[in-house]
């Protein structure tokens, strides 16, 4: 089973993650969890880049592809081999964060995010991403230092929303939107919900 976390950032994914892989290992499963950009040596000094240098010019189609390449990486060093040895990967972030950031946040097609997006990870797809939806004030008072995306402000944060809203309104068989208000319990049981019937749906 492959899973992605995602949603604008201040939402907690990070915690569910860690939440919700310790749920999976008390049950005995294997679970492998990575993060993007980032998880191989490539995609560390990507992200390095991306997140970090506030002094390289870069656009917005360029940014793209270099969370594209790091993708490609990811997928290739950690998340196939991951698969195949028959263990559950958790990506904090995967696909549809370009589809989001680059597209509804900057302004490159989507649909051509999605078309890279493939040739990148092979057509490998997570068997769905839990998207956190949390209003902005609410996520905006968890974030600490912002890096160089998160620093893009309000305008920019809240088409990030209402994109993850709209793709999982487009995709609702990939992309499930979980209410990220209320406790760590409550948020982590409606993330289980989730997880539990694709896990007795078959999907493994």
């Amino acid at each position: 089973m492959f899973l992605s976390l995602d949603g604008i950032d201040g939402v907690g994914k990070s915690t569910q993650l860690q939440l919700l892989v310790k749920k999976l290992q008390h049950q005995g499963h294997e679970v492998v969890t990575c993060r993007e950009p980032g998880s191989t040596p490539l995609g560390e000094a990507i992200r390095e880049l991306l997140l970090n240098d506030w002094n390289t010019p870069m656009n917005i189609v360029s940014e793209m592809l270099l969370y594209m390449t790091s993708r490609a990486q990811l997928v290739q060093e950690v998340i196939r081999p991951a698969l195949a040895e028959g263990k559950i990967v958790i990506a904090d972030r995967y696909l549809l964060a370009s589809v989001v950031y680059q597209g509804y946040g900057g302004g490159v097609d989507t649909e051509a995010i999605w078309n890279v997006g493939r040739v990148a990870t092979g057509d490998l797809l997570p068997d769905r991403t839990i998207v956190l939806d949390l209003p902005l004030n609410e996520a905006a008072n968890r974030l600490g230092k912002p890096d160089r995306i998160e620093a893009r402000g309000d305008d920019y944060r809240e088409a990030l929303r209402a994109g993850f809203t709209a793709e999982a309104e487009r995709h609702p068989e990939q992309i499930e939107l979980i209410d990220a208000r209320g406790t760590e319990e409550d948020v982590a049981t409606r993330i289980w919900n989730v997880v539990e019937q694709i896990m007795e749906s078959g999907t493994s």
